[in-house]
């Protein structure tokens, strides 16, 4: 599995295990199994034949009733992610996440964008693919059904080739998929000894992910190594902007030891 070290805001050395493109593929495969399932079940429920007749021939009002029944399949991956820390159930399957660049979990914004270019990695001949076949050039099918399958993979080729295995999207979200198969390691990373009576202080550190948590600590433990104020400063602003905590603590360093038996606290407890 490829390997990547990057380098975060506050100078520290972070290294990640890239998920490769066969996993990303079979999270890819179990998604669409979920949508396909999703849309099979769902129009045997509530069959469009339903809706026709419950509404006399509106043909606007049945378009509405479509566009909303496929709402859920539309952005299943935008909301998957956003609700599920970077993951949606076929990412949780296999045990691979999305997180931001700089190894922190990503803003909603970039998995809009990463959601939108989607339209880029896997759909890039569909509009094409449409357009010529509604002129009826039978004679270009076969070249069509090529391009179509074509546009399907782009984004597979684009992670085989790319230095952090992304996809389009990835490289103008700012954002790479790593595995957490190393659960036990990864795990050990974020831990902080904490009494039985232990008392927290900021509730609103469950916005952290794990990834947080353990980019935080190892921060925290070098800049406290080398004193350098300069960084638990930038360390504890970038805590505060990610969970919108009203610290009661004057000493950076209280604040951030604070914040990581909070977390440890709570994904304890819960």
């Amino acid at each position: 599995m490829k390997k990547l070290q990057i380098k975060t805001a506050q100078n520290v050395n972070i290294k990640f295990t890239v998920a490769t493109v066969f996993q990303r593929l079979l999270a890819f495969l179990v998604d669409n199994v979920v949508k396909f399932s999703y849309f099979y079940f769902a129009n045997k429920l509530f069959g469009f034949s339903i809706l026709d007749d419950a509404i006399s021939g509106d043909g606007w009002t049945i378009k509405a009733m479509e566009v909303l029944f496929l709402l859920p399949v539309t952005f299943y991956s935008l909301y998957s992610e956003i609700l599920m820390n970077g993951q949606t159930l076929g990412k949780k399957l296999l045990k691979i996440r999305v997180i931001n660049i700089d190894g922190f979990k990503p803003a909603t914004t970039d998995y809009i964008i990463r959601w939108f270019l989607r339209i880029v990695d896997f759909n890039l001949f569909l509009l094409l693919f449409v357009y010529v076949a509604s002129l009826g050039l039978a004679a270009y099918y076969s070249l069509l059904v090529v391009l179509f399958m074509f546009g399907k993979m782009v984004g597979f080729f684009l992670i085989l080739s790319t230095n952090k295995s992304q996809r389009f999207g990835d490289m103008i979200a700012n954002t790479i998929v790593i595995t957490l198969k190393d659960d036990v390691e990864f795990s050990q990373t974020i831990l902080v000894d904490i009494q039985d009576n232990y008392v927290p202080t900021y509730a609103n550190v469950i916005k952290l992910s794990d990834n947080d948590a353990r980019i935080i600590k190892e921060t925290f433990k070098t800049a406290i190594r080398l004193n350098d104020y300069k960084t638990l400063i930038k360390l504890r602003s970038k805590i505060l902007e990610v969970t919108d905590i009203k610290s009661v603590h004057v000493s950076d360093k209280d604040f951030i030891d604070t914040v990581l038996k909070d977390y440890n606290f709570y994904t304890q407890n819960m």
